[in-house]
């Protein structure tokens, strides 16, 4: 599997909080040759699963599929159309960028004329798709259609890339390559794939994806922020060093033994890895230690610039990382 390539497929794939059908799809088909068993259960979360030879303990992996949005909510008499924001949309970020529906109409996000950059706020903003009358937005938008920012990914120097929405695409790619390298080994422990839906309005997909797996131990993959560019808080994560293992974020902390296991694991395999304490924000690795009766969770981070706008950077060094962590933590573990 070429990194960068299944990563720019994953991106280019729209796929909004609630709407998640196409990239699942895609995603469904790319791990079908790596599973055993391949479903989709009732809130859409697409599970693979890899069975163990005894199946006496349950690992699962997760990463989220869906990504932060617009919704369209209402339309002025002269064609522009409000928005409301689908995940923590920055709306001071998004202004004056490209955006793209469901339906694939094209349009451009910006904010009334009126509104300093620092008032920048939902009810301010608009989509305008070149419509000039109500009648013409609606031939081509309807009330409750979703837009996201315009898909894409490119290179940079070295191992770096930017885009979006490498949240949580990227962590969607790890898992697919762990499940590739995978391919030919046998594990006592049956490994569960989980790409969840809905992580970015409340974990809500893998809550229902942990309830019915019920995992013996679990481990998130997303991104992280960073502390490696100007005026950013203190933070030992940063691009090129790793893959980062989480000890806590504002949701979770994560279960010690899990912690160890991949520190030890990192520093017999000389795999690069930092540490991630995050002062803010969550993931599904909260949602997946208390659903149930809980179960260990960990997760490993992709370090991560300009989280949740149209130019997201992370490092590939970072993600070869997190994919040979993973693989030799199940071999190690399951």
């Amino acid at each position: 599997m070429n990194l960068y390539t299944t990563l720019k497929e994953l991106c280019l794939i729209p796929g909004i909080s609630g709407r998640e059908k196409n990239i699942r799809a895609a995603i469904a088909e790319k791990i079908a040759p790596f599973a055993d068993e391949v479903r989709t259960d009732t809130l859409g979360n697409l599970i693979a699963l890899k069975k163990g030879r005894t199946g006496e303990k349950k690992i699962m992996l997760c990463a989220h599929m869906d990504e932060i949005g617009y919704l369209a909510n209402f339309i002025e008499e002269n064609g522009l159309i409000r928005v409301g924001a689908i995940g923590g949309v920055g709306f001071a970020n998004s202004a004056y960028s490209k955006v793209v529906s469901e339906n694939g109409v094209v349009g451009f996000l910006a904010p009334d004329a009126s509104v300093a950059p620092a008032d920048i706020v939902a009810d301010k903003m608009y989509i305008d798709i070149g419509a000039s009358t109500k009648k013409e937005a609606e031939r081509k938008v309807r009330i409750g259609d979703s837009f996201v920012g315009e898909p894409s990914l490119c290179k940079l120097y070295g191992k770096r890339v930017a885009g979006r929405p490498i949240d949580d695409r990227v962590g969607c790619l790890v898992l697919l390559a762990v499940a590739e390298s995978l391919k030919d080994t046998e594990l006592d422990a049956d490994i569960y794939f989980v790409f969840s839906v809905q992580e970015e309005v409340g974990c809500r997909g893998s809550i229902t994806a942990t309830y019915a797996i019920a995992p013996t131990e679990a481990i998130c993959v997303d991104v992280t922020s960073t502390g490696d560019r100007p005026g950013s808080k203190p933070m030992a994560c940063a691009l090129g060093k790793g893959a980062a293992i989480k000890i806590k974020d504002r949701s979770v902390i994560c279960h010690e033994e899990i912690v160890n296991a991949l520190e030890s694991i990192a520093k017999e395999n000389k795999i690069p890895v930092q540490k991630e304490i995050l002062a803010f924000g969550g993931t599904d690795t909260s949602s997946m230690q208390l659903t149930g009766a809980g179960c260990k969770a960990g997760a490993i981070s992709i370090p991560t610039r300009n989280v949740h706008t149209s130019v997201e950077c992370c490092d590939m060094g970072d993600v070869e990382a997190a994919v040979k962590l993973i693989e030799k933590y199940l071999v190690a573990r399951g």
